[in-house]
């Protein structure tokens, strides 16, 4: 449906006020909205400065103002800026402009304005902002050691180059607030990252004449390790380390032959540590049976990352090595040994080998945890509670919506916006608007029975991703319904049942793949509900006789779930019925799973968390924990995630041919 053609804006004034609710009705404003979101996209300045006119007055306003000024903003005034944020007070696109207009006087330097600035942002979730502003506490003399500490998290989660970290660790560390391993260590992480450009500004920093050679060692590890192997002095050391890591990413068993040579790469202790775990990781994505052998080269564990020692973790998860995954959980840092997965992990290597009465009780305590008091919240804490003996059952509903807490949500105005920009096909302007109106837009965010009426708003007029996304942040009461929506029920449940397939798996994956999003579009080009890529559609129409297909309808409802559900159980037939392999073959293609499956025989849990993909890996983690939580609905039986799960080992060698031609 056109949603844009049957929208209708509230009088700016009572919107921004927050007193009359959205009204659906034909408004020819909407056009100028959609035009001006593209003029914005292409950089065509004078076209939307000729069309803000038109907008004025429309519910959407906002946008198109932020669109506007956005476009010129390192031309424009302080006094323009300050006028759009008058304006626009207490709006998502003031946070949005006051956060640009901080990185644009970060960028400049200009101090003085930035911190006059900065109080009043709200979203406080800009990792380079935040950097801009630790700098000026640190040029105030504020907190040295916390600031330091606070800049170096902050620059070592950024993947891509930046100004206001990278700048401001150079800052701290020309004023020996941060250490040369400091900057050493972020240019290993953008090397691991293939991000040059972060490799070479933290290079800079720290031995700027070493800078002519990164581009030798990026051209060729392999010839700058030969080359270079015996040179000697902590800048020379490091870009030895540096070649390792890259030659690592492409070829561990390479990277590993030339530091064990004699007389060898020269490189610290510590040094040499990461090289062998970054050696193991690559190893262990590869699914080789040499990740834990050249893991067990680490001579300290807390020398590497956490990323690294998860990688450790998996390979010996895939080796059946469980102290060595007890062992090296305990050297994560503490709030690294707190994710879910490696607290199930080190429950279940507690268990593994003969344990005493306390190694049982350590055991129990963890699963406890994780389960807390609804397990089906995701895959381990499911996994946890099956542990536990216990199957999967939903929670009790919370109390019903009243009228007036139905009715605060309909007169929020930034619900109004971000649900009418949805609707009107600007979904990702939506979406933001959406999101900061129910996390930032208050100290603190929603409470919970405020983030079940909005997600009752957005459920109500089928903006289903909404749905889900605000109900899923409430921390006690717990809405299922919400949480895990059946839509389009009767079409998902005749083709399910026609193809033979669960309907819960296809709920499940469909939730995963667009949160029942009916034109969600990829990067990489799939479409709709089922996220169909269109040469799989070609093919799978073909295959089950869909005569007069194009991939244009893969954005109608009932094609893509026709598609989308045959091609599911051509993947369950060809993987023998399993759903974790169906599922990574969905997410990655039917080739990759099918490599990844050849080894040991392995729990599948274990065979999931050692996916090297991380997308996939998560992926197949939802969908399979979604399929629990839909088949607890559907059937109203406890559930088990376990039995969902089974065995993953190489393909049967009775079993039929690989159906070669599944795309």
């Amino acid at each position: 449906m056109q949603w844009h053609r049957i929208l209708t804006p509230l009088v700016a004034g009572a919107l921004l006020a927050g007193s009359v609710p959205l009204v659906w009705a034909q408004n020819k404003g909407d056009e100028i909205l959609l035009e001006m979101q593209q003029a914005f996209q292409q950089g065509e300045r004078k076209k939307l400065e000729q069309l803000l006119p038109a907008a004025r007055g429309h519910a959407l306003e906002p946008w198109a103002a932020y669109w506007e000024l956005k476009a010129r903003l390192e031309e424009a005034s302080e006094q323009e800026v300050q006028a759009f944020m008058q304006r626009y007070a207490g709006s998502y696109q003031e946070d949005r402009m006051r956060n640009d207009w901080l990185l644009l006087l970060g960028q400049r330097r200009d101090w003085g304005r930035f911190a006059e600035q900065h109080p009043y942002y709200r979203m406080s979730d800009d990792r380079e902002v935040r950097c801009h502003a630790l700098l000026i506490e640190h040029l105030l003399g504020q907190a040295s050691a916390s600031v330091a500490a606070a800049v170096r998290s902050n620059w070592y989660a950024l993947r891509d180059a930046d100004d206001g970290c990278t700048h401001a660790a150079g800052t701290l560390y020309g004023a020996n607030q941060l250490s040369a391993p400091d900057i050493w260590r972020k240019a290993r992480l953008g090397m691991a990252a293939n991000r040059p450009q972060v490799v070479r500004n933290a290079v800079e920093i720290v031995a700027p004449q070493a800078l002519e050679q990164i581009q030798e060692l990026l051209d060729s590890p392999g010839k700058y390790l030969r080359n270079r192997a015996t040179e000697r002095g902590q800048w020379q050391q490091e870009l030895l380390l540096l070649a390792l890591i890259r030659l690592a990413n492409g070829n561990p068993d390479g990277a590993a032959q030339q530091l064990g040579n004699r007389p060898g790469v020269q490189l610290s202790p510590e040094q040499r540590n990461w090289a062998w775990g970054v050696i193991g990781k690559a190893a262990a994505q590869n699914l080789s049976g040499a990740a834990p052998d050249y893991f067990a080269n680490v001579t300290r564990d807390s020398d590497l990352s956490d990323d690294l020692l998860g990688w450790k973790v998996r390979a010996a998860l895939r080796a059946g090595r469980w102290r060595a995954v007890l062992k090296t959980v305990d050297a994560m840092r503490p709030e690294a040994r707190q994710d879910n997965a490696w607290r199930y992990w080190k429950a279940r290597a507690l268990l593994a080998d003969k344990p005493g009465d306390s190694e049982r009780a350590a055991a129990r305590q963890l699963l406890q945890d994780i389960a807390g008091a609804w397990g089906a919240r995701g895959f381990y804490e499911q996994l946890a509670q099956e542990e536990l003996g216990q199957r999967i059952t939903l929670p009790p509903a919370p109390a019903p919506l009243s009228a007036e807490e139905k009715a605060a949500a309909r007169a929020n105005p930034g619900l109004n916006r971000g649900l009418y920009a949805i609707l009107l096909g600007l979904r990702s302007e939506g979406v933001r608007e959406w999101n900061y109106s129910t996390s930032l837009y208050q100290s603190g965010g929603m409470p919970d029975r405020e983030l079940l009426a909005a997600a009752d708003f957005a459920c109500q007029h089928e903006v289903w991703d909404r749905c889900i996304n605000t109900s899923e942040r409430t921390k006690g009461a717990i809405d299922i319904g919400q949480r895990y929506p059946t839509p389009f029920r009767k079409a998902v449940l005749d083709r399910a049942r026609s193809a033979g397939i669960d309907p819960a798996y296809v709920y499940g994956l469909t939730r995963q793949e667009s949160r029942f999003v009916i034109d969600a579009r990829s990067h990489a080009g799939a479409a709709g509900l089922m996220q169909v890529m269109p040469a799989t559609a070609r093919w799978t129409a073909r295959k089950i006789g869909l005569t007069d297909f194009s991939p244009g309808q893969l954005t109608d409802r009932d094609t893509n779930i026709t598609i989308g559900t045959a091609y599911l159980k051509l993947a369950l037939d060809d993987f023998a019925g399993s759903m974790p392999l169906a599922a990574a073959a969905y997410n990655a293609g039917p080739g990759r799973p099918r490599s990844w499956r050849n080894g040991p025989e392995l729990d599948a849990a274990i065979w999931i968390e050692n996916i090297p993909f991380a997308e996939t890996r998560d992926y197949v983690k939802k969908v399979l924990a979604n399929t629990t939580v839909y088949a607890a609905l559907f059937t109203g039986q406890p559930q088990s995630l376990k039995s969902r799960l089974g065995t993953i080992g190489p393909r049967d060698p009775s079993a039929p041919t690989v159906n070669k031609e599944l795309p």
